[in-house]
């Protein structure tokens, strides 16, 4: 659909058979502007795009066919009347929204299966050196490795604030016995794999 209003231009360019065709692109649902969109004339190269804010102007003929387009538009053709009697025209083109079903593509990266298993057999995958260290990395050696590294400095402050904590909460009174403390249950274990409670008769 086309809004359009004629003002006036001289008598001398009207005789040149030319018109200033100037308007507006808008959405027909919001009539927010449609920027960008492409116009052209049928029939030849000649044309121009809409700015950022649906505004163009394209000198044409009388009854020349102009094409609107845009994507997620509608086509629209506007046919210039030859009942003009100034030169330079201006419209309001409204566009439709319009929505566009692509059919499905499924691509494959191999023609065939036999393709497929080929490559993936003779497939060359390379072993980096973090790969060689997940494979050497056993359960025993990383229970042993955890054990012969020290406690951090951010540990260490935990275990002097616990106990301070411990002491201060003990205050005069008998301690707690630390049966789920498990920093003293790791104590007796070393203790006594250290033979420490052995007797010494």
């Amino acid at each position: 659909m086309t809004f359009f209003s004629v003002t006036s231009y001289s008598q001398e360019d009207q005789s040149a058979g030319l018109l200033q065709l100037s308007g507006i692109v808008v959405s027909g649902d919001s009539l927010t502007p449609v920027p960008f969109t492409s116009i052209m004339i049928k029939g030849s190269s000649r044309g121009t795009i809409c700015d950022y804010f649906g505004f163009f102007s394209l000198v044409v003929k009388e009854n020349d066919t102009i094409q609107f387009s845009s994507v997620g538009y509608r086509n629209n053709d506007f046919v210039v009347p030859d009942t003009l009697e100034n030169n330079r025209y201006s419209i309001i083109q409204l566009l439709q929204k319009d929505t566009i079903v692509l059919s499905q593509q499924i691509v494959y990266p191999w023609p065939s299966k036999e393709q497929f298993k080929q490559a993936f057999l003779t497939l060359d995958a390379p072993t980096t050196d973090y790969d060689r260290a997940f494979e050497n990395m056993t359960r025993e050696d990383v229970r042993l490795a955890i054990q012969g590294v020290p406690m951090s400095a951010q540990g260490n402050y935990n275990y002097v604030v616990q106990k301070e904590y411990s002491r201060l909460y003990n205050l005069g009174s008998l301690p707690q016995i630390s049966l789920m403390n498990p920093l003293a249950w790791a104590q007796f274990i070393q203790a006594w794999k250290n033979g420490d409670f052995k007797s010494n008769k």
